[in-house]
């Protein structure tokens, strides 16, 4: 009976969306495979190695450890089974003009004295702010963010109704923090990560004051070894449990049968499916992979979304120890607002970027030869702007020219490894749709049910999960859309 009810599952892709999806669907019997288009697994958070430098070619923050946790406790495994996971002090460093600088504490206390220091009084706001973004988060993410988000209805109980208005849903970001606090340095620290959330603090929704919750008191990590620690531990899981991942197999193609997929077709071979879960690009699978009559959408529901950025990273390898620096820093010396007008309202390679640097050779000195370091430049940008060879070495000598004005030390001629990564990049390598580095935009009308359905409305046996679905972009939120996926495939396999 068990053999009988077996179903092929095919998972398209190998990051954690896809590498999730598949561990939660093999303990259940069913022959799980994972198609990957590249040649190493981990999708947007690959790694590569030259001259002795070791780089996170994708996300190099690690946060939202307790979403991590319970992933790994789902299979009654714990994180350190895999890897020395190490909270980072300070947990970043942020250079706001030539002279000024300051760093983030790990210490939750230690930073209260920051505050108190910049603005007198915003201590005890800081303790008012935080607790209601603790909230938020833990509505957020132990129940909000777990939903499949296919109907209006799954937001309407009683816990969450009462809820709504502490939820800050209709409120911005702008008005929220400025509610509370009034010194630029204390704002700007407060306004940093929705700089990867697609959109200006003033079309954000008060709702992702969580993710400052999850900076200041949950921490910033690092495991030791680079994120890519966390790829091969899921990878290991997933094998451990029965999972195949099959390598350099771009899916170019399916066959169908009763309104359903019955083959996927990679550059190499067939495959059986019963059901497909697509965890590489949606636009790209939705668009170019599946036949016109099939589609979720169209190519102008496509058009109209607002992105969130795509990236210019630079992966640099110098022959000495670098100064003044930490292991994330970030460069804010310039305009805040017009950065992100430059990637949002009138989208244009930048005039002044901010930026951020990576050292993770700081923290953990195997990741670059001895007294070197390996450092990553990252630039947020508009997606779809023309990315060519000279514009990229432009930015590099403008960011390069001001590290070493603000950090007061010579590297220029120190380099002896770079790297560039951007727009043209993330298309090759992930068929990207736009060439973006954090899929759709988190504004109010592109949450939840507003996303691109997790579930094909014409093929009843294909899914998708990743940062173009629900609940969004993110580590901590592409695992979790891996296990929303996989509960809607349990429940139709079993209905």
């Amino acid at each position: 009976m068990q053999e009988r009810n077996k179903k092929n599952i095919c998972i398209i892709g190998s990051g954690f969306a896809g590498l999730s999806a598949a561990t939660h669907l093999v303990e259940e019997g069913n022959n799980v495979y994972i198609l990957e288009k590249n040649s190493t697994n981990g999708g947007r958070a690959r790694k590569f190695s030259s001259k002795g430098f070791t780089f996170d070619m994708g996300p190099s923050w690690y946060w939202m450890p307790d979403v991590i946790e319970t992933y790994f406790k789902t299979f009654e495994k714990e994180v350190d089974n895999y890897f020395d996971l190490v909270r980072i002090n300070p947990s970043y460093k942020i250079f706001f003009s030539l002279n000024k600088q300051i760093n983030i504490p790990a210490n939750y206390e230690k930073i209260k004295e920051l505050f108190e220091k910049l603005e007198e009084g915003s201590s005890e706001k800081l303790d008012i702010f935080l607790s209601k973004a603790k909230y938020k988060y833990e509505i957020g993410i132990n129940n909000l963010i777990h939903k499949p988000s296919k109907s209006i209805t799954e937001f309407i109980n009683y816990d969450i109704l009462k809820g709504i208005f502490k939820m800050d849903i209709f409120n911005s970001m702008h008005s929220h923090i400025r509610k509370y606090f009034q010194h630029e340095f204390l704002i700007k620290l407060l306004e940093f990560p929705i700089l990867f959330l697609g959109a200006t603090s003033k079309t954000l929704p008060a709702l992702y004051s969580l993710i400052n919750y999850a900076d200041i008191k949950l921490g910033t990590w690092y495991p030791k070894g680079g994120i890519y620690k966390l790829v091969e531990a899921m990878v290991s899981l997933a094998k451990e449990r029965g999972v195949k991942i099959y390598n350099n197999e771009e899916v170019v193609e399916f066959n169908y049968k009763n309104n359903a997929i019955s083959h996927v077709i990679t550059t190499k071979k067939t495959y059986d499916a019963d059901y497909v879960i697509c965890g590489a690009d949606y636009h790209h699978i939705d668009q170019n992979v599946i036949i016109k009559k099939y589609r979720n959408y169209s190519p102008s529901y496509w058009g109209k979304k607002t992105m969130a950025p795509s990236a210019l990273i630079f992966y640099i390898g110098i022959n000495k120890k670098i100064k003044n620096v930490k292991h994330h820093c970030l460069f804010f010396d310039k305009d805040f607002n017009n950065h992100f007008k430059e990637i949002y309202n009138t989208p244009r390679w930048p005039s002044d970027p901010l930026f951020y640097a990576s050292f993770s050779s700081k923290t953990d000195p195997e990741t670059a030869p001895k007294n070197h370091e390996n450092m990553v430049l990252l630039i947020p940008i508009a997606p779809e702007l023309e990315d060519n060879k000279f514009t990229r070495n432009k930015y590099f000598e403008l960011i390069i020219s001001r590290f070493e004005k603000i950090t007061k030390q010579s590297i220029r001629n120190n380099i002896i490894y770079k790297r560039s990564y951007a727009i043209r990049d993330f298309k090759k390598d992930y068929n990207s749709f736009k060439g973006n580095a954090y899929g759709l935009a988190n504004t109010l009308f592109q949450t939840a049910i507003f996303k691109p359905s997790i579930r094909n409305k014409k093929l009843k046996n294909l899914f998708f999960c990743g940062q173009l679905t629900v609940p969004g972009p993110g580590v901590p939120p592409a695992i979790i859309s891996g296990g929303i996926v996989a509960k809607e495939v349990k429940k139709q396999i079993t209905s």
